[in-house]
């Protein structure tokens, strides 16, 4: 069995971190009722055994003594790594596994990538082969972090070059939640488009989720709630809405979106911490979807948006649930995929879905989506027999597609629209280790991805002319 190490950075990893962690154990608890430390639980846990002071613990088969979260958590700011100190998942990490400061990052991505990178350097590898060790066959590093901020923008990608010179072999796949356009933090556009270059540079898979998508989900599943129709059953008190995110027992404002994401991370985990019929290894996700090194950029949906709440609904039609997860409304990007064209295409399932219905609906939806000429069968696809808690089956659908390229065309012209005025410029040159040579160089790698992408986005381009300034992923 492998297993792979969380890495939370910043104030929304940790929060969209330990919500994974408290859904994850609540799946784990329902399949898994006599309380065995089994396969599925090594995945992402380790059997600590508190009278050993080696940290050891017992094999798959023995009893749970005490579960351990393989994490590293890390914040400039102490607020919510105390809040997880003192709440309900406090058991599941050890004080050496949280990293902190108690000044912040002030909104600075420079701050905390020169600044805070320098400084917990040895304390960051330190904490993260000690989780490497404990793992008998490590396959990969999943790191979350927002990209608006300070800390989780500038530490999360010194963290992720970080992984890349430790352990270069193992897969680096990366969680960022992007700032919406009315974000209040107003250097939000530089965080996000510095951290970008790192994300392009140094991961093997990013799925970026937009805090507008999130927001939009929540006001579907609130209108769902209130709703007077007949047949509408989500409960008034679901999780998605009113869930204490894993991190302190009081509501948050943030927790439906942060379910969200979790619930994201849950799904694309499950092969790796349930048996299926066709289960996918996670390097297989970027084996399969990357076909050009930096275009690794994969859209996620989920449906249906039932499993993301405490619900009671009939079981909708299998056929619908494969139509829904190509609709606009189901993407955590603001983007239709439809309109643009496919690289690849993955749809992991989970819960009694028979292969022969996975093939079926492939071949019905095949014409109305738009694949390269080069890969009309990049087509990977994923069966877990355990379904979400409560419900029959789910899907996630990951999409390398360039329908990308528009969000990302958007957060350059706003980055632009700060940096032609040189706006809080000095905050960031200031930093040591930090020049303006950095934003202009961050806004190339920009503009040359959204670039690549555009030359995708007419299938016949990609056999002309362009097609050599596109590498293939080895």
């Amino acid at each position: 069995m492998t297993q792979s190490v969380v890495i939370q950075v910043g104030q929304c990893g940790n929060q969209v971190g330990c919500r994974f962690w408290d859904l994850a154990l609540r799946e784990h608890a329902h399949v898994n009722k006599r309380g065995i430390y089994d396969e599925a639980l090594s995945s992402f846990f380790r059997n600590v055994d508190p009278r050993r002071s080696d940290g050891g613990g017992g094999a798959p088969g023995s009893r749970i003594t005490a579960l351990k979260a393989r994490a590293v958590l890390i914040d400039m700011e102490e607020g919510v790594l105390s809040q997880v100190l003192c709440g309900p998942l406090q058991q599941l990490f050890s004080s050496t596994q949280l990293i902190s400061n108690s000044y912040g990052s002030g909104n600075n991505w420079a701050v905390g990538h020169h600044t805070y990178g320098s400084v917990y350097r040895e304390q960051i590898v330190d904490q993260i082969r000690r989780a490497a060790e404990h793992c008998d066959c490590l396959q990969c590093f999943f790191l979350i972090h927002s990209m608006g901020g300070g800390t989780g923008s500038g530490l999360g990608t010194c963290v992720l070059k970080l992984l890349e010179d430790e352990f270069p072999d193992v897969c680096r796949m990366v969680t960022a939640v992007y700032p919406s356009a009315e974000d209040d933090v107003i250097t939000s556009p530089y965080n996000s488009v510095l951290a970008m270059r790192e994300l392009t540079e140094h991961a093997h898979c990013v799925l970026p989720v937009e805090n507008q998508s999130l927001m939009d989900i929540i006001s579907k599943i609130q209108l769902m709630t209130h709703s007077s129709k007949s047949g509408s059953m989500v409960k008034k008190d679901c999780t998605i809405i009113s869930g204490k995110g894993g991190v302190s027992q009081s509501e948050k404002p943030f927790d439906g979106m942060n379910n969200i994401v979790a619930n994201l991370l849950l799904n694309i985990t499950s092969s790796s911490r349930f048996e299926g019929s066709l289960n996918v290894d996670l390097s297989e996700i970027a084996m399969n979807l990357v076909p050009f090194p930096r275009l690794h950029y994969l859209v996620s949906s989920l449906t249906p948006l039932y499993t993301l709440a405490d619900v009671s609904v009939p079981t909708r039609r299998l056929d619908q649930m494969f139509s829904d997860a190509f609709s606009k409304e189901h993407q955590l990007m603001t983007s239709d995929p439809r309109r643009v064209v496919y690289l690849a295409c993955a749809l992991m399932l989970r819960g009694n879905v028979q292969v022969s219905d996975l093939r079926r609906n492939i071949q019905r939806l095949r014409p109305t989506l738009s694949f390269v000429p080069w890969n009309q069968e990049g087509w990977k696809t994923g069966v877990c027999s355990v379904p979400p808690v409560g419900h029959t089956h789910s899907l996630l659908a990951l999409a390398n597609n360039t329908c990308v390229r528009a969000s990302f065309t958007e957060l350059r012209e706003r980055f632009t629209r700060l940096y032609r005025k040189k706006a809080h410029l000095h905050h960031y040159v200031c930093t040591e280790g930090m020049e303006v040579s950095g934003f202009s160089e961050a806004l190339h790698s920009l503009s040359d991805l959204i670039e690549q992408y555009d030359t995708l986005t007419s299938p016949s381009e990609t056999l002309t002319h362009n097609a050599p300034r596109l590498s293939i992923a080895t």
